[in-house]
């Protein structure tokens, strides 16, 4: 258990501008990492191992891409208990990402706005602090996995993001458990273009046949999931349900556990905070009114991609009740981010706990 409470930290930090509280919590995390101090933070993690993709996870509870965008706090963020922490988004070169302010935060609904545009140092710099982490060092039997989100430039044309994403991929491979290729931010121009039939089953094409060649030179087997958005209908769902099947299932209809998806990341829609202070900012909403937006992709993926494709459940998590709702709705995985800033370390661990009792009762 954490020895300060977070709901002490939590009405500091509140009184700060959005992204410079979240740039002194990843300094503290940073500096603090694999030192005493750690314990001002940690929270001790559920055992409750599951294999998804063909990767051994020591618990369902996972941190999202976006927190630490450079990989600085990978063995800080480890000791709040996760199963997986997924690092990112990275891209081939550095970026300052959008014009600030572009963090705001709704607290009568427990959510985000951001707006931040795929900022960070570059693949170059992410692979030097990827590879200064120590968390697989620990002596567990199950260590943490680690997830390594990738992206394009802004400056790259929509038509030419394959080759960002294939620079980033040859790059993560080796320090990876799995990659996340990210086509759902509202934040990059043109972005979420590549959702739609043609363009995702040409990037999945080539992503896919670099991975083999990755396989071949490496002996290293990766799963790659796909990061998809909430604002989606049946219809686009099932498009995309269509082409990762085509990917991620073999000859005779089962999950070949090189690839899956991840549901969902932020939303473009107001409908839940309107009227409410910053509702009106542009950027991807995240936090509590994604809950059911999200819940309702992943239970459509389940239904077409069937059971055993792997799905992780991202979006609205701020409670252990609410990580169940993902995992009754088909999820395998269930990652949080805006939970975690508004609750703290302690609701990796309870939402892993009742995780863990959600599925010894299914059993």
């Amino acid at each position: 258990m954490s020895l300060i409470p977070y709901a002490l930290a939590r009405k500091a930090l509140f009184t700060l501008d959005p992204e410079h509280a979240h740039e002194l919590t990843l300094d503290s995390i940073a500096r603090f990492q694999n030192t005493p101090l750690t314990c001002l933070y940690s929270e001790s993690r559920v055992d409750d191992p599951v294999t998804v993709a063909g990767v051994r996870f020591p618990n369902r509870v996972g941190l999202a891409a976006g927190l630490d965008k450079n990989a600085r706090c990978i063995d800080g963020l480890a000791a709040m208990g996760f199963g997986f922490v997924e690092v990112g988004t990275v891209t081939p070169k550095a970026q300052p990402g959008n014009p600030k302010p572009r963090m705001f935060r709704l607290p009568q609904a427990n959510a985000l706005i951001n707006r931040l545009g795929f900022n960070n140092e570059g693949l170059d710099s992410f692979i030097r602090n990827v590879q200064k982490a120590r968390f697989r060092s620990s002596g567990e039997s199950t260590p943490m996995v680690l997830g390594l989100n990738i992206g394009k430039n802004a400056a790259t044309p929509i038509e030419a993001a394959t080759s960002d994403y294939l620079t980033c991929l040859d790059g993560v491979y080796p320090h990876a458990d799995y990659v996340t290729v990210n086509i759902s931010s509202p934040n990059t121009k043109n972005l979420r273009e590549l959702q739609s039939d043609e363009a995702l089953d040409a990037l999945l094409g080539a992503v896919m046949e670099r991975r083999e060649s990755l396989i071949s030179s490496s002996g290293k087997r990766i799963p790659v999931f796909v990061k998809i958005a909430p604002d989606l209908d049946d219809a686009q769902i099932g498009v995309i349900a269509q082409t990762l099947r085509r990917y991620g299932l073999g000859a005779d209809g089962k999950a070949n556990d090189a690839l899956g998806v991840i549901a969902t990341n932020t939303t473009l829609s107001r409908d839940a905070v309107a009227g409410m202070a910053h509702a009106d900012e542009a950027g991807g909403l995240s936090g509590g009114p994604v809950l059911e937006a999200s819940n309702r992709v992943i239970k459509r993926l389940r239904d077409d991609l069937g059971k055993g494709f792997p799905i992780i459940g991202v979006g609205g998590v701020l409670s252990g009740a609410d990580a169940v709702s993902k995992i009754r709705a088909g999820a395998d995985l269930v990652q949080i981010y805006t939970g975690l800033i508004y609750k703290g370390a302690a609701l990796v661990k309870s939402s892993a706990q009742a995780i863990q009792r959600e599925c010894q009762v299914s059993r």
